[in-house]
């Protein structure tokens, strides 16, 4: 029996212990067959399922220079449903609840009831990649993923999320050219282009899976895969400026039916954009900022462009703008011999009738005589074989040089040279004029600013820091392109002659009675040429370029109009308003630019150090540095103060404080002579940010009787 029973189970161990090894034997030989003949195949159709996908970490965001939001990266997310994951238990258990919460929260076309209906279609046809919703904002996300069922997570409940970044500019329009953009297939733009690698995010690779509906399922929730976001970047751009140029420039487009307009402020000490504005015209007539014309549009500028002729005449001749010029009322003829020997006779006229002849040099430019110019021109460097002096001036005061903005798309400045093949002997004229020279708006409010910033030539830039996560990582600082483009003498008689072509010239009628500006109105002719004998014009550019205050100023602006269609074509009439517009907005938000509300005698030039007041016999031992000629009215009186008239002479005339027993005015005196007198009178002086420099406010007010106060003095 024992023996039976022993056997018995040896036969069924060896029946087991066969079928064991068979069984290993068909597994080996599957191995085999899948790792070695069908491994080609298999390897294909793993490769052609499963896939990498980049993920790109959040794009910084750019920021105003009050930290305002210009453009952001908001993250949005797309819900699937894969229904081949959740077991029978599970559906069984969480489907109603799940279908009652979609019905109600996420798509309310259906019913709860008919939202399950919906979904076992899906488990019924094993469907890996069902649409629930698009553009799921964070918050909606995050509470679909807390419903029944999909809070089991990817791989039990079938949740898929899909984050998906969308670039926002919470200003719409304002600014759009510039902050620009980056899209595949096409030139990056503006400051996105630029800063795109600091912008730019790191990136990862994730797996995803190919599914048979052609769209691709991660392996992972892309929602919570965190890739390091991209810097921000805070630039120079002022909200409420920009938002008052782009307003004014609009208004004018609209009103004069122009095809296109830019508008630019600069900070005058540091070359800081504080706005830019651009608009142009669609296809369909509407406005838009489809060009950066401030930056990327070259073209002849007119009369803007005089200034750097009359400054090239100043610099390298001994004119003087007292001396007599005649305008033979507006219209005159240059002859000239061509390379064959025959005369070419060149018409000149000016752009409106003024019935002057004999005035002076003040004079014709103030009134934009583009005859007076082109004489000049001739006479001082194209008669005596000068042209040159003319060039080098051109190129100290790098007119001939991009400024180097950091959004890409500046053309160089085009300022010919007799070794052109297009270089005429009428070319020189027309330069003096502003024509067969081209310069963007940019570059030519870079020299403009330059002249009011007493010579210095600031670099224009848009972006003051890169932060990460609101902490500084690199700073760019104000950089100076050029101590001085001229010399002080030069320098004071072109900011009068700016000032001049407000109060009597081509600008008087944007005059305004809360502050002073000065600059130059420009008008130019487009797409121009000959029609047999006739000469054909494709439109105008008008255009106005200044700063103010005129006497300490602190935002330089240009203004370009194109094409304007109705309502005149000057720029007095169609870009001066504009300005004006911007300034007047500026001056009602920022208090610094306010003048005093009285000032002693007018003086013609800020590079003038007028109105110092200080000892006089000090002074007397300092001004011939200055290289100006003196007036001395001073007499015997112990203190003076410095007056500029006219533009190139300094007067010293006697100054008196008041009686011991008020507070004097020591606004403009050094700080030794300043603590003298105030300590003199009873008075405890203390200052506020010691800095070199003199005496710009006080704080008790001139007058106030004297019982031994402490004042304060600011220096700048």
């Amino acid at each position: 029996m024992a023996t039976r029973v022993r056997n018995e189970v040896l036969r069924r161990v060896y029946v087991i212990t066969g079928l064991l090894v068979l069984f290993g034997l068909i597994i080996l030989i599957k191995a085999f067959r899948l790792s070695v003949l069908e491994a080609d195949a298999w390897r294909a159709l793993v490769e052609n399922r499963i896939e990498t996908k980049k993920i790109e970490g959040y794009r910084g965001s750019i920021l105003a220079s009050d930290g305002s939001l210009l453009a952001t990266s908001m993250p949005y997310y797309d819900i699937r449903f894969d229904a081949t994951v959740p077991s029978k238990e599970d559906l069984d258990r969480y489907l109603d609840s799940l279908s009652y919460f979609l019905a109600t929260f996420v798509d309310t076309t259906y019913t709860p009831g008919g939202y399950k209906e919906f979904l076992l279609k899906q488990v019924d046809e094993e469907k890996a990649y069902v649409k629930i919703k698009d553009k799921v904002p964070f918050r909606e996300m995050k509470a679909i993923k807390n419903f029944p069922l999909f809070r089991l997570g990817r791989f039990k409940g079938g949740l898929i999320v899909e984050v998906h970044e969308d670039r926002q500019r919470p200003f719409g329009l304002l600014a759009h050219r510039t902050i620009g953009y980056v899209r595949e297939g096409a030139k990056p733009v503006g400051l996105e282009g630029a800063f795109d690698s600091v912008l730019r995010g790191d990136s990862i690779v994730q797996p995803v899976i190919n599914m048979p509906n052609h769209k691709q399922q991660p392996v992972k929730e892309l929602s919570e895969i965190q890739p390091a976001s991209g810097d921000d970047l805070l630039t120079t751009i002022d909200i409420d400026i920009q938002e008052i140029a782009e307003r004014s420039l609009y208004q004018a487009l609209e009103k004069h039916e122009a095809e296109y307009g830019t508008a630019i402020v600069m900070e005058v000490e540091t070359g800081a954009i504080r706005a830019i504005a651009n608009l142009g015209r669609t296809k369909k007539g509407n406005l838009w900022e489809i060009y950066n014309y401030g930056v990327g549009y070259a073209t002849e500028p007119g009369s803007t462009f005089k200034l750097a002729t009359i400054m090239a005449l100043l610099e390298k001749t001994n004119l003087d703008l007292a001396d007599s010029i005649d305008l033979e009322q507006g219209r005159t003829e240059f002859v000239f011999t061509d390379s064959r020997g025959r005369k070419e006779r060149v018409p000149m006229r000016d752009a409106s009738a003024h019935g002057k002849d004999s005035t002076n040099i003040e004079t014709a430019f103030v009134i934009s005589s583009n005859v007076g110019m082109a004489k000049m021109m001739d006479q001082y460097f194209v008669q005596p074989g000068k042209l040159g002096d003319y060039l080098r001036a051109l190129k100290k005061f790098h007119l001939d040089q991009p400024t180097g903005i950091e959004i890409p798309g500046e053309p160089r400045p085009l300022i010919k040279s007799p070794q052109d093949d297009d270089w005429s002997g009428t070319t020189p004229l027309w330069m003096a004029t502003g024509y067969e020279v081209r310069i963007t708006p940019l570059q030519l409010l870079t020299f403009y600013n330059a002249v009011a910033n007493d010579g210095r030539m600031m670099k224009p830039y848009l972006v003051e820091e890169i932060r990460h996560y609101g902490f500084p990582v690199k700073k760019f600082h104000p950089k100076i392109l050029d101590k001085r483009i001229a010399s002080p003498k030069t320098l004071a008689k072109a900011q009068y002659l700016l000032e001049q072509v407000v109060e009597k010239g081509t600008a008087r009628s944007g005059r305004s009675d809360r502050y002073h500006f000065a600059g130059k109105t420009g008008t130019a002719q487009l797409d121009y040429g000959k029609r047999g004998r006739k000469k054909v014009v494709g439109g105008h550019q008008a255009s106005f370029v200044g700063y103010f205050p005129a006497k300490d100023p602190k935002y330089s602006c240009i203004v370009v109009i194109g094409k304007p269609k109705k309502g005149g074509y000057y720029g007095s009439v169609v870009a001066l308003p504009v300005f004006r517009k911007i300034a007047d907005g500026i001056y009602d938000l920022r208090p610094e630019v306010h003048e005093p509300l009285k000032r002693k005698d007018p003086v013609a030039s800020r590079w003038l150090p007028k109105g110092r007041k200080g000892n006089a016999r000090d002074m007397r031992y300092f001004l011939p540095d200055w290289g100006l000629p003196v007036e001395d009215l001073s007499g015997q009186s112990e203190l003076a103060i410095l007056a500029a008239y006219p533009a190139d002479t300094l007067q010293l005339k006697p100054y008196k404080l008041p009686e011991s027993r008020v507070v004097p005015n020591v606004t403009g005196m050094g700080l030794r002579d300043a603590v003298y007198e105030l300590e003199k009178r009873g008075l405890t002086v203390k200052l506020r940010d010691y800095r070199p420099g003199r005496v710009v406010m006080q704080s008790i007010k001139p007058g106030t009787p004297l019982h031994n106060q402490t004042i304060t003095l600011v220096l700048k």
